[in-house]
């Protein structure tokens, strides 16, 4: 009954929507191919499952703001979400800020441009000043820009990692920092006040029929201001400065922006530390939203990297390869290793949690760092970190997942006059941020460090992959895995639901076959230890962090799970982590919990 409730729902919706007299011809088509299938099988359930999740919800409106499917609906990313968003967006403005201004980004995705100048209009409609960047830029400029341009907000349209069927929307404040969660929250509160087609304002500029790349300069005369060149410079300068001066003349790369927004600004950066070599995925070096040799740009992925490995066994003796995501935040690298014993090179994919490890390690060796430092990684990190840090004497601070939380730190820092304690900051997925500059995760000043690491330890006839068995060695085997199961659609969403509640209403005592001795639930805010040798009490200890749905499990030997639905995919994840003097002991105890794990999920 539920199921045909949300269906008379869906179909009702999509009638309004086709009796719109402008509806977009493209989503016309869309949603009248859909009703001619139900009209000529009204018992067509693949049609009815597919309407439903086009319209059962409206595309959630979260701390990352809008993340979806490309299409139409009102859980699709189309120009009618864009605009609505934007509308609520600058009603915020408008009552925050006197003369409010915002800077607006996008990558190389699908309706990218055409989503950028959809917020563009809105927000000049509604009498806030708007720069924009005439070709597409990573997310870390735009943070910077926003800024550097004193700017009230930020609008970065990207779907980051996701397949080319997705596209998103995300908002910064005035600190460059994607928005927290009260402001998200109060954000939303506008865009629930706006009707679809007649709430947002907007001025009466033709954008149809633009292409996607470059805002053509007689589109932008009279309601548009370009971010100059200038901005983009003072941006790769700012990253420059980050570096340690260590020569890279010695060392060969190949490249892979992903057909992404990292080509220029990376290459450029490799270019002024001079980096030795560096080879460029061809295929993949221009702007392509359809991502037609890597349908998944996720350069946690090894299959995002499989043209760029390819390169590296032609050429033969490249010392890295690194890859960016369409938007240049996250960073993906692959090393070489040479076998003696067989004379054969192989190329390895290190973690996101090894590259940040290897980073904070270097990082603490070579920059002179400021009194009382301060690193930041989320939760799911690896607690090796806090070793490492600790180490150098540097203070660990643990966020919630999501790199606004790490920004939001760094603000909290500035509003002291003590920003300069930052360091480095880190998420398991890929993201790295060193220095203030911006604060938002970025891709290319982690590929420069990179590049200088690995020149660093080639003068030492070592590799990355040799320090990092060196840091093994010295702090123990941490080890971590992320497992993830996908639940598409409504009915996927309750699936989630049910999940986390039963999780949080019946917590396991045993995980692989050991005992459970605390539980976390960040939505509660609490953590119960339940027992053992250990600094914490049996007892209750409250979490002073934001709520979030995430529930973690520590178990008897230190070793740890955390479960969380993703705040931008259709899936759980499940953070798996280790720890032994042994690489195969802890490599044996994240087989056992998937396995564990794998019993959980399956009959769902």
């Amino acid at each position: 009954m539920e199921s045909y409730d949300k269906f008379l729902k869906a179909y009702e919706m999509m009638e309004a929507w086709l009796s719109q007299p402008n509806l977009s011809p493209k989503l016309y088509r869309e949603l009248s191919s859909i009703e001619n299938r139900l009209v000529e099988n009204s018992g067509d359930k693949e049609a009815k499952e597919e309407l439903i999740d086009r319209f059962y919800k409206d595309l959630d409106f979260g701390t990352a703001g809008l993340r979806g499917i490309i299409g139409a609906g009102t859980n699709r990313m189309n120009i009618y979400t864009v605009r609505r968003a934007t509308q609520g967006f600058s009603d915020y403005l408008n009552q925050y800020y006197k003369n409010p201004s915002v800077a607006v980004a996008y990558d190389s995705r699908i309706m990218s441009t055409r989503f950028a100048l959809e917020a563009a209009n809105v927000l000049a409609a509604n009498g806030i000043k708007v720069y924009i960047f005439k070709e597409l830029m990573p997310t870390p400029a735009l943070s910077f820009a926003v800024r550097h341009l004193g700017c009230s907000g930020g609008i970065m349209i990207t779907a980051s990692h996701n397949p080319s069927i997705y596209n998103g929307y995300k908002v910064y404040n005035d600190q460059g920092c994607q928005v927290a969660l009260e402001a998200a929250a109060e954000i939303k509160s506008f865009i629930d006040k706006v009707d679809y087609f007649n709430g947002p304002k907007t001025m009466d500029i033709d954008i149809e029929h633009l292409m996607d790349g470059i805002i053509p300069d007689e589109i932008v005369e009279g309601f548009l201001t370009i971010i100059p060149e200038s901005v983009i410079d003072k941006y790769i300068e700012a990253v420059v400065e980050r570096s340690t001066g260590i020569s890279c003349s010695n060392l060969e790369v190949v490249y892979t922006p992903l057909n992404g927004t990292g080509n220029m600004p990376v290459r450029r950066v490799l270019d002024k530390i001079n980096v030795g070599k560096v080879h460029i995925v061809e295929e993949q070096e221009k702007p392509d939203g359809n991502f037609t040799t890597c349908p998944y740009p996720n350069p946690e992925k090894v299959e995002a990297l499989s043209r760029g490995l390819m390169l590296c066994n032609e050429l033969g003796s490249p010392d890295l390869l690194l890859a960016t995501d369409p938007d240049c935040d996250r960073l993906g690298v692959a090393v070489r290793k040479y076998d003696k014993d067989k004379d054969e090179v192989t190329y390895v994919k290190l973690t996101g949690n090894e590259v940040a490890i290897l980073l904070l390690d270097f990082i603490c060796r070579n920059y002179t760092l400021p009194e009382k430092p301060v690193a930041m990684k989320t939760i799911v990190s690896s607690k090796m970190a806090d070793r490492v840090a600790a180490s150098y004497g540097v203070e660990m601070k643990d966020v919630l997942t999501g790199f606004k939380f790490v920004g939001e730190q760094i603000a909290l820092l500035e509003s002291k006059g003590e920003e300069d304690r930052f360091i480095f900051g880190f998420e398991e997925s890929y993201g790295y941020l060193v220095g203030s500059y911006v604060r938002d995760k970025d891709g290319v000043s982690a590929a420069m460090l990179v590049c200088e690491a690995a020149a660093y330890y080639k003068k030492e006839n070592k590799t990355l992959l040799d320090r990092m068995k060196e840091l093994y060695e010295q702090y123990g085997y941490y080890k971590n895995e992320v497992v993830e199961y996908n639940f598409e659609g409504s009915s996927g969403l309750s699936k989630m639901e049910s999940i986390m509640g039963r999780l949080r209403n019946n917590s396991p005592d045993l995980i692989a076959g050991k005992k459970v001795v605390e539980i976390a639930d960040y939505m509660k805010s609490q953590r119960r230890v339940i027992g053992r040798a250990c600094d914490m009490l049996a007892g209750y200890y409250k979490i002073d962090l934001p709520k979030a749905n995430v529930l973690e499990y520590v178990l008897e030997d230190g070793s740890s799970l955390i479960v969380r639905p993703s705040g931008t995919e259709p899936k759980l994840k499940i953070y798996l982590s280790a720890k032994s003097d042994s690489e195969q002991v802890s490599n044996s105890i994240i087989d056992e919990m998937e396995e564990c794990v794998k019993e959980w999920f399956r009959d769902e």
